[in-house]
């Protein structure tokens, strides 16, 4: 019996996200080293282009009708979450935007959606990857509850880097995660819960609109590796967040070790 090998994928389908993600990594180095209304600039360029990223991996890698699922869904949900919280404080606590970051829907400015769709992707991908290994009637818990710990942990080094730029002001930082003292706890418990909401939905959206992958996940995920890590190194080198800097490091790298004992349990005979 002989089979036939799948049709290679479209160059497009492997180079476009390859490129947005060369973009994004290149842009991001230059926000430590700008400063003022340029800065400003820099991070646009970075939420546009992890946006462009996850949209254009999801539709490529999935299907179009996954591609805008992913867009639509995480607009709405964010919108959600976040003009929820800025009018009443849950569930993250009570904070407030700047106007630096522009024009607003429902009090939310259009810069944080988009920067919802630039970690939402990754990180349901990398909860996908992570989840491997569970049984497969436990897969679908385990891949939302990685996703959604991810998403939360990715927010944890990006946080307190956009309050330090004067993009939002929480009204009492405190209690908050040792080493970072302009962020609450209620930040972190909020994003978990935003996460749970978001990675099921997401996991449904998958279910129901994707085909078989036609790439593989690397490019959503070096970008996430080098927005946690390399962002970790420039909180520490230039941007003098040592504390945070010190929590991506170490949620990124038990998420290395993680991903080390997996693949060698999955290679032993």
């Amino acid at each position: 019996m002989t089979t036939t090998a799948p049709a290679p994928a479209p160059a497009a389908v492997r180079v476009v996200p390859w490129a947005l993600t060369a973009a994004l990594v290149a842009t991001a180095i230059a926000y430590p080293l700008a400063s003022g209304s340029f800065r400003d600039t820099v991070s646009w360029g970075i939420v546009l282009l992890g946006s462009a990223l996850s949209v254009a991996h999801a539709g490529l890698s999935r299907g179009a009708r996954t591609g805008v699922g992913v867009l639509v869904l995480v607009a709405l949900v964010s919108i959600a979450f976040e003009s929820v919280g800025v009018a009443t404080g849950f569930p993250y606590g009570s904070y407030s935007y700047s106007d630096v970051l522009g024009p607003t829907l429902l009090g939310v400015p259009f810069l944080v959606p988009l920067a919802w769709l630039m970690m939402a992707w990754p990180s349901w991908l990398l909860g996908e990857v992570l989840a491997r290994p569970v049984r497969a009637s436990r897969r679908r818990p385990a891949r939302i509850v990685w996703a959604a710990a991810v998403f939360a942990a990715w927010d944890v080094v990006l946080d307190p880097q956009l309050v330090q730029a004067g993009y939002w002001t929480w009204a009492d930082p405190t209690p908050g995660l040792p080493g970072i003292d302009t962020v609450p706890l209620t930040n972190l418990a909020g994003w978990l819960l935003a996460g749970l909401v978001l990675m099921t939905l997401l996991d449904l959206l998958v279910e129901r609109t994707a085909r078989a992958p036609r790439t593989g996940p690397g490019a959503p995920l070096f970008a996430l590796a080098w927005m946690t890590l390399g962002g970790a190194l420039a909180h520490v080198g230039w941007l003098d967040l040592p504390g945070s800097a010190a929590w991506g490091a170490g949620l990124g790298a038990a998420v290395l070790v993680v991903l080390a004992v997996q693949h060698r349990r999955a290679g032993r005979p």
